[in-house]
Formats: C-alpha cells, structure tokens, sequence
C-alpha cells in the first residue's frame, strides 16, 4: 500500500484541542480517520519547531490520502501538507522509464 507522509502544525483552535485531548488521543483519532478510508497508521510523531506532527500512513491511493488531508485542513485546526513517500525500488523502477521531455528554451 502507498505510504503517505502529512506534516503540520496546529492553529490555535487546534493547539487547544490538543492540550485539552492529548497526544494519544490525538492518535487514536488518526487512527480512525486512516481505518476510514481503508488505511492504517503506520507512525506518528510530536516535534518541535516549524511542524508539530509528522504522520505516516499506509492508506489504498491518492484519493484517500487527499480525503485525509482535506479533512484535517478544512476543520480550521491543522494547516498540512501531504507527501507522497517511494521506497528505493519505486525510484528504481522511475528511473526506468522513458520521458519525452524538452527543457523550456532548448
């Protein structure tokens, strides 16, 4: 299954939440909202700095990951990006293949 990376931080709607809630709430919910679209989380962690959480999860394509995504962003509580993650033989297999590209002025 694609593994799907969302990165974040919390509003400040959403850091009250999460204060109230805790982090282990926070993943069950996580959880749940994988299960729903037919995936699961594979890892999640808390940071400090720029972005407050890393998640990873295990979810069927991009349309639930962008399911997911959007429903985090669209509750006011998260700004997220989401990104696609590849293994070393999904690369391999890119670099396989051939592209008809011509670069801009060339």
């Amino acid at each position: 299954m694609p593994k799907f990376m969302i990165v974040g931080s919390y509003t400040n709607e959403g850091a009250k939440g999460f204060a109230k809630e805790g982090g282990t709430a926070r993943r069950e919910a996580v959880v749940k909202a994988a299960a729903s679209v037919g995936g699961k989380l594979d890892a999640m962690y808390y940071a400090f700095g720029e972005n407050d959480f890393y998640v990873v999860l295990d979810l069927p394509d991009a349309a639930a990951a962008t399911a997911v995504s959007l429903a985090a962003n669209v509750s006011g509580a998260v700004h997220s990006r989401t990104v696609v993650l590849m293994t070393p033989e999904e690369v391999d297999a890119a670099l396989k293949k051939h592209v008809r590209y011509r670069a801009p002025g060339a």
